[in-house]
């Protein structure tokens, strides 16, 4: 019993059980609708794990979704609703495209200026949310979508404009090839790359069907460093401060202002990354006309918010949502499963999440009731 008490208390088990549960809740909506649930989520996890294609896919999908998460998560722990993620990613592959465009260089160059100018970009639109909450009060979730559309329209106006438009597209033209960080991208449209791919099937679905890239490593590395800023540095104890009691950090003498500047823009900057991984890593490295958001930076929300706001956590809640997505089109195509039973799955682990704070209370209940037949 008394396992089972400190398993109930720990933050990670309640978001298992929301996963479930939330799982439980899509199955029986599946199930009342006339679909087999136990065929659907076999399918669901074919088309995550059955060819290595896919889960290199899921991968290739998970990394951006993982960065906007951390960039929300570290908001949230300065008590901020970042809800402009979705624009600081918009903005950052609006300028990594236009810098990868314009710029011709060695690649050595070419990608460090992508990634400087994506970063930049969003610390730049970050950091307006921050100063304007700062120093004059203005909500960041006003300020947040405000931003988003305007994001959203310039995209728009950046992808038709003569310089950057690609003639008979709804798209940009591509970023210069010396900017790629896709892996193996020349070797494998070579003589000897093409040749050794026929021998190599497995290879050849590798290679040629996903867009390989380091991102997913950065996205780690990314994770790991925030999680030192957040929990080894005085910046880091500043900031959760903040996040906890505004008036006792302030009362304690520590910058209130101060420090959700920094919030805002370091999240901004994480945003800016995540849009040129994006923009140099996964064809066409280009940008779209948008009809309607990307929805990176929302995601970036479910991501955090199942992280339970934890930077590592964002990485292994990143995947899932990855995976749910990706495997959601195997539903639609061989079942014909509306792909919005993957978003009514996605908010109802959001609302046993939300529900969390019950499993400790349990756990407490427990623990109460085995002092008192214990004495």
């Amino acid at each position: 019993m008394q396992r089972l008490i400190k398993i109930l208390k720990k933050p990670i088990t309640s978001t298992f059980l929301a996963i479930i549960f939330g799982i439980l809740v899509a199955g029986a909506i599946l199930f009342f609708s006339g679909y087999s649930p136990i065929m659907a989520f076999n399918t669901l996890l074919k088309g995550i794990f059955s060819r290595p294609k896919y889960v290199l896919k899921v991968i290739e999908k998970s990394t951006p979704i993982i960065l906007t998460g951390i960039s929300v998560a570290f908001a949230f722990k300065t008590g901020l609703f970042n809800i402009g993620a979705e624009g600081q990613y918009i903005i950052g592959s609006v300028v990594a495209m236009m810098v990868g465009v314009s710029l011709r260089l060695p690649a050595i160059y070419q990608v460090p200026i992508i990634f400087f100018a994506g970063m930049l970009s969003g610390v730049i639109y970050g950091g307006l949310i921050g100063i304007l909450k700062a120093k004059f009060g203005i909500h960041e979730v006003i300020t947040g979508i405000m931003l988003n559309w305007i994001a959203f329209y310039l995209c728009n106006f950046v992808v038709d404009s003569q310089t950057f438009h690609k003639p008979s597209t709804m798209r940009s033209l591509s970023i210069n090839d010396s900017g790629f960080t896709t892996l193996f991208y020349k070797w494998k449209i070579s003589k000897e790359g093409i040749e050794y791919l026929r021998q190599n099937k497995w290879l050849s679905e590798v290679l040629l069907k996903t867009d390989i890239n380091a991102g997913i490593l950065l996205a780690v590395v990314v994770a790991i460093i925030v999680w030192f800023l957040l929990y080894k540095t005085s910046l880091g104890y500043s900031i959760r401060a903040v996040g906890n009691n505004a008036k006792a950090a302030e009362f304690a003498g520590i910058g209130v202002k101060r420090n959700i500047m920094a919030a805002m823009t370091i999240s901004g900057a994480i945003c800016g990354l995540a849009a040129a991984i994006t923009i140099t890593g996964v064809s066409p490295h280009a940008i779209y006309k948008l009809s309607m958001f990307e929805n990176i930076g929302f995601n970036g929300l479910f991501v955090a918010l199942i992280a339970r706001t934890s930077p590592i956590g964002c990485i292994l809640s990143g995947l899932f949502f990855g995976a749910l997505n990706y495997g959601g089109n195997a539903l639609q195509m061989d079942l014909g499963i509306p792909s919005e039973i993957i978003s009514i799955t996605m908010g109802s682990v959001l609302f046993f999440v939300a529900l969390s704070g019950v499993v400790p209370m349990v756990a407490n209940k427990l623990a109460k009731r085995r002092e008192k037949n214990v004495e």
